[in-house]
């Protein structure tokens, strides 16, 4: 063979050799997320969903990704515990989580900003993550692609008024989440003329919640607010309605279970508003909802799988613009490069997705299409959204109405 063929075909063999490599490696990212309750779960699964269909799509910087999922229980010591573990042991530096946000602004300010770590959460919507970014605590690490409470706090005065609910009580969880929408929701409702007669706490753990019931009973609102999660709030409905409390409800996302609507019963959720965030009514999104059928053989009915699918897909995008060996800081700084209003647009869809792998592998910024539609984070890593208002029904959640954005933006500025 004469040399320059010999030299020809060594280079070939090499280029193999280094395929083979790529194919070989992997890239470590953490998942943290509450897969003991059962909404937790399909949100995890929804996460490595995208971690499967962008290996398919050619990985991160061709090395394939390995999603290292942890349990954070909705508790905080837990999550930081989880987080630390992941950070510290795995060497990971992209947090995909945690959902609430209780258990965010832990892992957050404990964990991802000290050690460097981008974090990306599919569903923490506290006000309090974009006043610390604002402070410079985030250091451009944080991202969310769920809108903060603000719009849900529109939603549910925006039901009282329509309803004709002329005095609320609100109940709350009492942690970050829980007392952030609790101040937005009374401040709200002022705007929309509704009177909230009392706030009450409800710290979860607790044998019995018959106390704060009581105080919520006495002081005789036209409906009852409710910020909880499945847990309590299956006890705290229970002892409310064994009182004989009204069957007036709004309340949040959180309460999208079929563990609480089985466990309170139908007949005494006839008359509850749910209030959500909503996927904008584009192709994306609806493209997202047949795929997620396809997948998991059920319709993306639980809260934020839609903001988890393009969490996960923005953050591992960016990885991809950043390289295989990138730190926290450079993976949060090609975000904007996969979220780019000016870049081809691309989807969340096999094809979507090896487009946008060869066209930042290019150096060339794409806007990314997803679930939840065009995502275009602002300087605090937050996002903005349409609204939708939901109830239950015999096979789970039954939309009721849906609020364009441009309308929660209007009445979210009359507060201001």
């Amino acid at each position: 063979m004469r040399p320059k063929a010999l030299m020809l075909a060594a280079a070939a063999l090499a280029a193999l050799a280094g395929a083979a490599r790529a194919q070989e490696c992997t890239v470590k990212v953490g998942v943290v997320m509450p897969t003991s309750v059962d909404w937790g779960k399909p949100l995890a699964a929804t996460t490595q969903w995208v971690a499967e269909l962008i290996n398919e799509a050619g990985g991160v910087d061709g090395c394939r990704v390995e999603t290292i999922l942890r349990d954070t229980q909705v508790d905080p010591k837990v999550g930081v515990d989880a987080a630390r573990a992941l950070v510290d042991l795995d060497k990971v530096q992209l947090l995909l989580g945690a959902v609430s946000s209780g258990v965010s602004m832990p892992i957050l300010t404990s964990v991802a900003v000290p050690a460097g770590v981008m974090q990306m959460s599919c569903c923490s919507s506290s006000t309090r993550f974009t006043d610390l970014a604002r402070e410079g605590g985030t250091r451009g690490l944080w991202f969310r692609t769920f809108a903060t409470s603000n719009v849900q706090a529109a939603l549910a005065a925006m039901a009282a008024r329509d309803r004709g609910i002329g005095t609320v009580t609100i109940l709350y969880k009492n942690d970050d989440w829980g007392q952030d929408i609790a101040k937005l929701v009374e401040r709200a409702m002022a705007g929309a003329g509704v009177e909230v007669l009392g706030s009450i706490a409800i710290t979860d753990g607790q044998p019995s919640y018959r106390a704060e019931v009581a105080e919520a009973l006495g002081k005789g609102a036209d409906a009852l607010y409710l910020a909880l999660y499945p847990k309590e709030g299956i006890s705290v409905v229970r002892e409310w309605i064994s009182l004989g409390g009204t069957t007036r409800f709004i309340g949040t996302n959180s309460l999208k279970s079929d563990e609480f609507r089985e466990a309170v019963g139908l007949k005494h959720l006839s008359e509850f508003v749910g209030t959500d965030t909503a996927s904008p009514r584009v192709p994306s999104a609806a493209n997202f909802v047949e795929a997620y059928k396809a997948r998991f053989g059920t319709p993306p009915n639980g809260p934020g799988l839609a903001n988890a699918f393009d969490a996960a897909a923005i953050a591992l995008l960016a990885y991809h613009a950043a390289g295989r060996d990138a730190k926290g800081a450079d993976i949060a700084a090609k975000v904007a490069m996969v979220t780019d209003p000016q870049g081809e647009k691309v989807e969340g869809t096999p094809e979507g997705l090896r487009r946008a792998i060869e066209l930042l592998s290019q150096g060339k910024s794409v806007s990314f299409q997803g679930a939840t539609g065009a995502v275009v984070f602002d300087r605090w890593g937050d996002v903005s959204a349409p609204g939708v208002y939901w109830t239950f029904a015999e096979d789970g959640i039954r939309e009721l109405g849906y609020v364009p954005l441009e309308e929660v933006d209007a009445f979210v500025a009359s507060l201001n």
